[in-house]
């Protein structure tokens, strides 16, 4: 691993996109300490730890920007909101169908239409946390005498102010996708995670009574969290080989094909975005509940936000979103046509609709474990929090390090895929 990353810093190009990734991050958690215009800081700090679960929960997958209403508050949750329901529209829609069929170009026009969808939700969210924040629950008041400025002015201010910090967290995550290494919507959540963990290692250890008790529960909970890790790569990067001949041919003087190979269908294929799309669905509410700020709505966020309710949801829409996801980066017919024109055949399956329906199947079959093994992943340490109430469970909670794993390897790929251009070797040996 050390010699990795030494090695990866040898290659001029891949050093320079390390160094941007590492350096748009660090921007990324400054704009999160920067509190937005007019907000009485002390007074809402204070009021803030007092809010619900799924405020909270919210607020981590912020790096914490939320608690202290910084012009980070919104985080990535809008841009990820978009692109679920751009990637439903594909389906719902017949012209956004056709975009994500055309390329390059349509995919331009989909990038597009979430930026504008990011924005408007952006707009609700910040109107709605302003209209949240200013109720009795958080009675945060703007002392008009003495920032000189009428309140609606400041409030307007404050709402664009949130706008444009969602605007440049995506624009952000853009730069990091096109510039850097890895994905960089999923590189932002996966820093807002990280930065939370140290806080929430210090939680845990002054929850108890006593210090030492504390430090037990909290080595403990670690050495878990380390132990399930190996487990989690092991399913992450499992795979089902479908075996695929080519018959002999011949073309001209040449003999050609009489080849063996196989087609990798991943038991996870959708990688951490089940897991980001279903938290997203979940704590929707939440963030409806503060634009409206109505007590039922309020209470139905927090009722799905833990709970069994939660547990529940959180299974179903996860095995979900695993085969919607699969669905869309995967193509059997296409994949079955390719097989053909190139004059391979699956051992014992016909070519053409035999073959399309054989790798549907094998799909279907490894989805459902895979979704529900990351569903389990991401449940059960909720539960342990519904008992414990200990904060580093939830930081480094199923969701937290499914996802934090998932980038993780995702990241580690490709700068292996870079390392190997180079004749180095990479990452995973």
């Amino acid at each position: 691993m050390l010699s990795s990353l030494i090695d990866a810093f040898k290659v001029r190009e891949l050093r320079n996109k390390i160094l941007f990734t590492l350096a748009i991050l660090a921007l990324y958690r400054l704009g999160a300490f920067i509190p937005v215009p007019g907000i009485p800081f002390k007074g809402f700090a204070d009021s803030f730890q007092d809010s619900g679960v799924a405020m909270s929960m919210l607020d981590l997958f912020t790096g914490g920007a939320l608690s202290r209403f910084s012009v980070f508050s919104l985080g990535i949750m809008p841009y990820i909101t978009a692109s679920i329901i751009m990637q439903l529209m594909q389906g719902v829609i017949p012209a956004v169908g056709r975009w994500a069929k055309e390329g390059e170009s349509g995919q331009k026009k989909i990038t597009q239409w979430t930026r504008y969808l990011t924005l408007v939700l952006g707009l609700i969210n910040a109107i709605g946390y302003l209209l949240l924040f200013q109720s009795s629950q958080y009675n945060v008041q703007f002392n008009e005498e003495s920032m000189g400025v009428p309140v609606w002015l400041t409030s307007v201010v404050i709402i664009f102010t949130l706008i444009a910090g969602t605007a440049f967290i995506m624009w952000m995550g853009e730069l990091i996708t096109q510039h850097g290494i890895g994905n960089g919507m999923s590189l932002i959540i996966f820093t807002s995670i990280i930065s939370r963990v140290p806080s929430a290692i210090y939680s845990s250890i002054t929850i108890q009574d006593d210090t030492g008790m504390g430090i037990a529960v909290t080595v403990l909970i670690l050495v878990v969290v380390l132990a399930c890790i190996p487990c989690i790569i092991f399913v992450e990067r499992a795979q089902r080989r479908i075996p695929v001949n080519y018959a002999k041919r011949v073309q001209g003087r040449r003999m050609m094909g009489g080849q063996s190979t196989y087609i990798p269908l991943k038991v996870n294929a959708a990688g951490v975005i089940p897991i980001i799309f279903a938290s997203c669905i979940i704590y929707f509410p939440a963030q409806i509940a503060a634009f409206f700020n109505v007590d039922w709505l309020t209470n139905f966020s927090n009722a799905i936000s833990s709970g069994v309710w939660n547990w529940i949801l959180t299974v179903v829409l996860i095995v979900f979103f695993a085969y919607f996801y699969t669905s869309m980066v995967f193509n059997p017919q296409e994949t079955a046509d390719n097989i053909q024109k190139q004059g391979g055949f699956v051992p014992g399956v016909r070519p053409g609709r035999a073959t399309v329906q054989y790798i549907k199947d094998v799909i279907n079959h490894i989805t459902l474990p895979g979704g529900l093994f990351i569903a389990v992943i991401a449940v059960v340490p909720s539960i342990l929090v519904s008992f414990t109430n200990n904060q580093l469970i939830q930081a480094f909670g199923g969701t937290s390090i499914l996802i934090m794993i998932g980038v993780a390897l995702d990241t580690m790929s490709k700068i292996e895929s870079q390392l190997k251009m180079y004749n180095y070797d990479g990452f995973f040996k």
